[in-house]
């Protein structure tokens, strides 16, 4: 009877976040991500890499993973594996070392595992001033590796406007972390760099990224427990003080009224906006900078990233009679994020303008990619389209993208962000020599007036 009355408290006291539908889906995917570091048990391998200079230390490849996924999950399909380590990526448990998206490839890219302090079943709700400090501790710390993106150095400068007044508390906070990771292991400080990195990817992700962290059940029922502990990244915030049941006073129940929806909505708004510092200005910009248009320059995907640099080169093609390619290409992109019941749709769609007899936008594929798509066609999945999607980047990239880099369109683009820098500093060294010469005259009017006095 006693067992039974523990057993009934122990069931009692549970906190009911594990019970959440998050939660349920964190366990499982904890269960995968133990098996597969698990070594004793047929494990993932993990090992050091040798670079040119250098050595990268515990990393997994791609093609390890979804091998893994298919051997012990049982999938027959290697895209349905590559979409379930896609999934998992997401949520940050397995995260690339050279890249922010955060998405599994079936190839040689290597991947490491999150440590278990960063997982999302911790409940984390990391706040902007936590963000900043990790941001400013970045632009101490080695800059060849870890450079800021273009949209984390325009968060980092709203950040910056923000909270000015108490910037030297965060910058005094990332300057005595600095200090302390260097004292660490040098391997041993990359690795926890590389994580720290994929945990902000997470929660403040690449602008056009999936957020996992949007309001969900999860954070909706915290509204419930007002009592929980908010957890910060970089220490944990001062747990309210609790009163015992018993001596709790009594509040009469009251109807819920309009009003208290209202406030409810007002706070489930403020709770997102907290979470939306993730668009980055630059990418929205219609006036890219020159350093932005020069990073169109070094690499196809470069530009792809860009939706700026995107838009410029479809209208490139568009001069070109090819932008079906390129709308192809984004709309393939477009149809791997789309709910599953609306894959089938969609799959269709893209057929009829792209590939069946006598579309609107036919795009030229060889028979090879044409047969496999159309084979592909019958199962109607997300990468249907995917060897036709490879085709066409290829062929954009060895023939569309040279050409567009050698066109007037990207050179005067080049030209008109170096002429309003150097007419502007015409203009201020105009304003200095001006400023000097008034300068210089009125110094002789006022020592003629002192003569003359």
């Amino acid at each position: 009877m006693a067992q039974g009355s523990g057993d009934q408290r122990a069931v009692g006291t549970a906190d009911p976040e594990d019970s959440s539908p998050n939660m349920i889906v964190y366990r499982k995917i904890e269960d995968i991500i133990t098996k597969m570091q698990d070594d004793k048990t047929g494990g993932v391998p993990i090992r050091t890499v040798k670079s040119f200079l250098s050595k990268i230390p515990s990393v997994v490849t791609g093609t390890d993973i979804v091998q893994w996924l298919m051997k012990n999950l049982s999938i027959e399909d290697p895209v349905e594996a590559i979409h379930l380590g896609s999934l998992i990526a997401a949520q940050g448990y397995i995260f690339p070392i050279s890249d922010h998206v955060l998405s599994m490839k079936d190839d040689g890219t290597f991947y490491r595992f999150q440590a278990p302090y960063f997982w999302p079943s911790n409940c984390w709700e990391p706040e902007n001033t936590d963000y900043a400090i990790y941001l400013c501790k970045r632009t101490m710390q080695n800059k060849a590796r870890l450079e800021l993106a273009d949209y984390e150095a325009e968060n980092l400068a709203r950040l910056q406007r923000a909270f000015a007044r108490k910037w030297e508390f965060i910058f005094m906070q990332a300057e005595a972390q600095v200090k302390i990771d260097r004292k660490k292991d040098k391997t041993e400080r990359k690795i926890l760099d590389s994580q720290e990195r994929a945990f902000w990817d997470v929660h403040r992700p690449v602008p056009g990224c999936v957020n996992t962290t949007e309001m969900d059940i999860r954070k909706c029922r915290r509204l419930k427990n007002p009592q929980k502990v908010k957890k910060s990244v970089y220490g944990v915030a001062e747990e309210p003080q609790t009163q015992s049941p018993v001596h709790m006073p009594s509040q009469p129940v009251r109807k819920t009224t309009k009003e208290d929806i209202r406030k409810q909505i007002t706070f489930l708004n403020a709770q997102i906006d907290r979470h939306c510092l993730k668009m980055s200005k630059v990418a929205e910009s219609k006036e890219p900078s020159q350093q932005r248009v020069k990073r169109w320059g070094f690499s196809f995907d470069e530009m792809l990233k860009d939706q700026v640099g995107r838009d410029q080169f479809l209208r490139f093609l568009e001069s070109e009679f090819s932008s079906e390619n390129l709308r192809f290409w984004l709309a393939v992109q477009d149809l791997k994020k789309q709910p599953l019941q609306d894959v089938a749709k969609r799959v269709e769609e893209i057929w009829q303008e792209f590939l069946s007899p006598g579309a609107p936008s036919a795009i030229n594929l060889d028979s090879h990619s044409y047969e496999i798509t159309s084979q592909n066609l019958k199962e109607g999945g997300r990468y249907t389209y995917e060897d036709a999607q490879e085709h066409i980047y290829k062929l954009m990239k060895s023939d569309s993208y040279a050409r567009f880099l050698r066109s007037n369109a990207y050179q005067d683009l080049l030209l008109a962000k170096k002429k309003p820098e150097s007419e502007q500093g015409r203009r201020t060294s105009l304003e200095k020599f001006t400023r000097s010469v008034g300068k210089s005259l009125a110094g002789k009017r006022l020592t003629g007036l002192m003569q003359s006095s």
